[in-house]
């Protein structure tokens, strides 16, 4: 841990409180407004399908800008977005929501880079860990974000629109933040290909592909799962304070155990700590099929957090062995691309089953992505132990 590494962590704490405040309004929000109720999660759909539509343009701003300018364009446009959906929300105007949330993807792709960026303002031996501390920030979110989401509902006369403005505050507060991280230039290939191997050429790689899929799959079912929890939770009759303790234990399940899947990475390998994931998301599913009491919404999506973070981490982890220096920004916005849109249909979804399959059948249909990602990281396992 070094002063830039905190105070990235910082921002990432900060971009989760705007995340897990998300989360935890969107959906109730859409279910207000919604012309019919499978639409509730469609500002949380349009929120990531944004990230995806954005990603390749993020990439670009972070070559051309330099990592601070861009991260803090990022917090320029979740102000301005989150401004929006407030007078959205005032107005009852719920087209007009969706629309501030998808340009609130933009900071999304954006914020999702600080994993990366953390990587290098360490030696290259600390990597895992840099990640992993990167991402314990989240912790701040996981504390904050319900809480917020709690308190502010009520700050103006329609419920959750006082919300969005207080998230303006928390992005002028990380702006501000970034503004003392200085970043090491982004390296730049030369000649006659200035950006490295081609997107294409990348994407033959084995270990390319299966933790973008491992990424894409495990950020997938949680989100699956997240994003309809609080309507699940509702429909459940349960008030929206016990909502916003299970998705402050759900974003500490997250992050907690970032403080040690760095050491875990180090000492036993990224594939063993992703596949514990897949097995902590397992765990998830039979605990939410097993009843519907706020014990079992609480310890399903804790382990829900504590799997994606055993994936996510591992992923990113064993990502950042497929791509050369120069083409870390290629490599990195197509991993986020694939990422936002999994969560983009995962989101659609969840409002779409939720409101009509129910509880349960979602829990069921999220074996299907977790048994692929367990095939992924089994072939790729059986390639390494293949003699060269």
């Amino acid at each position: 841990m070094n002063l830039q590494l905190l105070l990235l962590t910082v921002c990432q704490g900060l971009f989760l409180t705007n995340n897990v405040t998300f989360i935890a309004i969107n959906g109730l929000v859409g279910l207000a407004l919604a012309p019919v109720a499978w639409m509730a999660t469609l500002p949380v759909c349009a929120y990531v399908a944004g990230g995806a539509m954005f990603a390749p343009l993020v990439a670009r701003h972070q070559r051309a800008l330099g990592r601070q300018r861009a991260f803090q364009l990022g917090l320029l446009v979740a102000m301005g977005s989150c401004g929006l959906a407030a007078w959205a929300v005032v107005q009852q105007q719920f087209w007009w929501v969706v629309f501030a949330t998808l340009m609130a993807g933009y900071f999304n792709a954006t914020a999702g880079l600080y994993r990366f960026a953390a990587t290098e303002l360490v030696l290259p031996s600390h990597q895992e860990r840099a990640i992993s501390w990167v991402l314990a920030g989240g912790i701040l979110g996981a504390v904050t974000g319900p809480n917020l989401a709690n308190a502010s509902k009520g700050l103006l006369t329609q419920p959750f629109a006082g919300a969005y403005l207080v998230l303006i505050g928390v992005a002028m507060l990380s702006f501000m933040v970034m503004s003392f991280i200085r970043f090491p230039p982004l390296q730049q290939g030369s000649g006659a290909t200035p950006l490295g191997r081609s997107l294409r050429e990348l994407a033959r790689q084995p270990v390319f592909v299966v933790s973008i899929a491992a990424c894409a799959l495990g950020y997938g079912v949680m989100n699956l799962l997240m994003a309809a929890t609080p309507i699940a939770m509702a429909q459940c009759s349960h008030p929206f304070d016990r909502t916003a303790l299970v998705l402050e234990w759900h974003v500490l399940g997250m992050f907690v155990p970032s403080f040690f899947t760095g050491s875990l990475i180090k000492r036993f390998g990224a594939l063993p700590v992703m596949a514990t994931g897949v097995v902590l998301n397992l765990a998830c599913v039979v605990i939410a099929l097993m009843g519907v009491e706020l014990m079992n919404f609480l310890a399903a999506l804790l382990l829900l957090g504590m799997g994606w973070n055993f994936l996510f981490i591992g992923g990113t982890t064993l990502f950042t062995q497929a791509y050369r220096p120069e083409e870390k920004t290629t490599a990195q916005a197509a991993m986020d691309f694939c990422i936002y849109t999994t969560m983009t249909v995962t989101s659609f979804s969840s409002g779409a089953l939720v409101t009509t399959g129910g509880w349960t059948w979602m829990n069921l249909g999220s074996l299907l992505p977790l048994a692929a990602t367990g095939a992924a990281l089994a072939w790729l396992a059986s390639r390494k132990l293949q003699p060269a």
